[in-house]
């Protein structure tokens, strides 16, 4: 069952078939400009050259979309992404009807909704039913690739702590309000720059970041909110004049709600965020950027660095790497690191990256070079998670740590949330 799909992420769950998943699409929603996105690309995906997909749609449009659901219940798996204001209270409602979520980040954006995400899990696990949320950049090559690294104390020693200056572990990711997705231009809802509807940058985008933090720094560990110490934090406005608004919109004009974020006639959508934090000990840096367009022949961006003992996992996304994601390990001065290093990527990486080698780019930097057929693209990730969450399904559980980690992820978000609103 689809609800509400206010956000494009939710037709590419669908741009893939899967076994365990009935060909029938149960959509819940109001109609509206929204909906019919989904349709359309929904539609594009069972025409495409390439394995086209098979989904058929049951469409039911009603203002009251959410009861119509829970009162139908045609299937076990309720699929939301839309407005992030309202994702949490469809979450809540779903589990209380025994109905297992699949919801794209973020859960929530404000401490109203941390409170009913604790409660969510609570009544979940009593109903014998998974909340998951879509952690697709899990899945990214090189992020996976860094992770890797990390775990063979030969290449990479331990975690340093770090210091608010030189973090142990940082993220940043650069966004586009307006670029292409699945061959076209995206068209984003006029709510998606009302923070009060989609959350500020600082909970949303983040989500990812803070969930890599974790993911890679203490793969498979239990985190409580006990272990974050959330330390500096800020948030800032992307400036959009109308006509920007308009080219991503398609709206003429600024509509009522956002008025409040008007200054000269220009909008102020708070889309950036920055959070120092410590987590079990170990200093994090995460930060996201939104700007209007990205330069012609690039996209989105991402720089994360693992700072080691013996050395640091560096991924870049830069023009020199061609705007595409490219790890480099930057050695600490061991003599004997090349050896190692090679050694390593010979016997242990080829195991799950097979063709994976190393190029040596400088004294002590090195460049690992993962084969094309790992590098699949964002859209396609999703299908990636969707196929681990059925998994989970299937077992009727999630790993022990991804609940605890998951209202943890979200305890720092809006602590720093918090923290950047007071400052």
């Amino acid at each position: 069952m689809v609800l509400d799909p206010g956000h494009f992420h939710a037709a590419l769950v669908q741009k893939t078939m899967y076994p365990q998943v009935d060909s029938t699409i149960y959509l819940y929603a109001p109609e509206g400009p929204e909906v019919q996105d989904f349709l359309s690309k929904i539609e594009s995906y069972n025409t495409q050259e390439e394995a086209p997909t098979q989904w058929r749609i049951e469409k039911n449009f009603t203002d009251d979309y959410l009861n119509k659901m829970i009162a139908d219940k045609p299937g076990n798996v309720m699929v939301v992404a839309g407005k992030n204001s309202k994702k949490i209270d469809y979450v809540l409602e779903a589990v209380k009807a025994g109905l297992n979520v699949y919801a794209d980040k973020p859960l929530i954006i404000n401490t109203e909704g941390f409170e009913k995400l604790k409660k969510a899990f609570e009544i979940a696990k009593k109903n014998d039913v998974l909340i998951y949320d879509i952690m697709t950049e899990r899945f990214e090559s090189t992020t996976m690739m860094q992770k890797l690294f990390s775990t063979l104390p030969s290449v990479f020693g331990e975690l340093v702590d770090g210091t608010i200056e030189e973090p142990a572990i940082s993220k940043e990711s650069v966004h586009h309000f307006f670029k292409q997705v699945s061959g076209s231009p995206l068209v984003r809802p006029a709510w998606f720059f009302d923070v009060n509807e989609e959350g500020d940058g600082i909970v949303d985008v983040t989500t990812h970041l803070v969930d890599l933090v974790q993911w890679e720094a203490f793969p498979d560990q239990i985190i409580d909110s006990i272990d974050i110490e959330m330390l500096k934090a800020k948030r800032w406005p992307t400036v959009l004049p109308l006509e920007a608004f308009t080219k991503v919109t398609k709206q003429e004009s600024f509509p009522y709600y956002l008025q409040k974020d008007l200054i000269d006639g220009k909008l102020h959508t708070y889309a950036n965020g920055e959070m120092n934090y410590t987590i079990k000990g170990k200093h994090a840096k995460v930060s996201v950027l939104w700007n209007y367009e990205a330069p012609q022949g690039t996209g989105d961006t991402h720089y994360s660095i693992m700072r080691g003992t013996k050395s640091n996992l560096i991924i870049k996304q830069g023009a020199t790497e061609n705007f595409k994601s490219v790890l480099y390990i930057e050695s600490k001065g061991s003599s004997d690191f090349e050896s190692i290093l090679n050694r390593v990527v010979t016997n242990e990486i080829t195991k799950g990256f097979p063709g994976t080698t190393v190029e040596k780019m400088g004294d002590n930097t090195w460049k690992i070079n993962i084969p094309e057929k790992f590098k699949i693209g964002h859209e396609a990730h999703f299908a990636q998670v969707t196929e681990n969450y059925l998994n989970f399904l299937e077992v009727g559980k999630l790993p022990n740590w991804e609940i605890p980690n998951m209202i943890t992820k979200y305890y720092t978000t809006i602590a720093a949330y918090k923290m950047a609103k007071q400052d």
